[in-house]
């Protein structure tokens, strides 16, 4: 059976790796995050790009260190020139809102590489 791919973007080693919060709403994503990457993450065959990695690697040094951490030994797909085409041609047909610009980024390295899921 082949596995089907998925690109781990931020959001998901930021949920995995963040310390305990008395926020509702975050503390339900990181229990999700982390249910998901105990039980299901196997089942995949996972991939990131420098985009994610230099996003992990900012903020609290700390904080940085372990997303880092969660990244370590998930393949690193190459930003192509097809894939900086696409996320700017998102950004021009209004697909994504101009503050999304890494977002657009993480979908179109994802689509250039025909990754089958995005999971932010």
């Amino acid at each position: 059976m082949v596995k089907r791919t998925v690109y781990i973007e931020t959001s998901v080693v930021s949920y995995l790796t963040a310390r305990p919060t008395s926020d509702l709403l975050a503390a339900d994503w990181q229990k999700i995050t982390v249910d998901w990457w105990e039980t299901r993450r196997n089942q995949f065959d996972l991939y990131t790009s420098d985009v994610t990695v230099e996003e992990a690697r900012r903020g609290n040094p700390d904080a940085g260190a372990r997303r880092l951490e969660a990244l370590s030994g998930i393949p690193i797909l190459p930003i192509t020139q097809a894939a900086v085409g696409l996320s700017k041609q998102l950004f021009q047909g209004g697909a994504l809102p101009a503050k999304a610009e890494n977002d657009a980024l993480y979908v179109a390295v994802s689509a250039v590489h025909g990754v089958d899921y995005l999971l932010t």
